[in-house]
């Protein structure tokens, strides 16, 4: 069974390593593929170039447990890094297995702004990494409509199918942000306990996120 976990990681933070382990640790997955987003068509464009945001997700990952692995598609693709694409090719390239897509409840619940959004459980299931005290999965009427009776409370059900599922999984909530990271630095202030200090040292020795936020 693999994850996919996306993100522009601008910078990866301990936020993201955290949750994305006890992601693997819960469902028992083989692989957490970890897939930097080189244009992100929902959002703002990252503030760090693709390489940087490459090269730290690089850093961040030595050591790292055996299941995760950095999967750099999305950054040799051109155009925009819709993850619809990215998921058609990684069902190409694994075409009976499981495929998780991991995302956080934010943006499982903005789901329907998403390119050809309700295409992705025709791909893929959906983990959604549910906070503590977080907004209820249904909140978003849409979403709640889409994913209907695909949601299931036994995440053993997601390696016997190869896509079509929906499944929370209750991660411990860590207050840490990018845009709080790239605040901090802008700031002329230590970020250092807020992400690994090898992706740290980095950002000092490029001079990164001393100005934008």
């Amino acid at each position: 069974m693999i994850g996919i976990f996306g993100g522009t990681f601008d910078p990866v933070h301990f936020g993201h390593l955290r949750t994305a382990l006890e992601v693997c640790e819960a469902l028992e997955l083989d692989e957490m593929r970890w897939v930097p987003c080189r244009q992100p068509p929902h959002r703002r464009q990252p503030v760090a170039s693709p390489d940087d945001r490459l090269q730290m997700l690089e850093l961040a990952l030595q050591g790292a447990p055996d299941c995760f692995v950095l999967d750099r598609r999305e950054m040799e693709r051109e155009g925009p890094s819709y993850m619809v694409d990215t998921l058609a090719s990684m069902r190409e390239q694994w075409p009976k297995a499981s495929l998780c897509l991991v995302l956080g409840q934010d943006a499982f619940l903005g789901l329907d702004l998403w390119h050809r959004w309700r295409e992705l459980l025709d791909l893929s299931h959906i983990v959604v990494m549910r906070r503590p005290g977080a907004f209820p999965l249904d909140s978003n009427p849409a979403v709640a409509e889409w994913a209907g009776l695909r949601m299931t409370a036994q995440g053993a059900r997601l390696r016997g199918e190869p896509f079509g599922l929906v499944h929370a999984v209750e991660v411990t909530q860590l207050p840490i942000s990018a845009t709080a990271i790239r605040a901090i630095l802008a700031g002329r202030r230590r970020a250092d306990y807020l992400l690994p200090s090898q992706v740290m040292a980095y950002i000092r020795a490029k001079g990164l996120y001393s100005t934008a936020v």
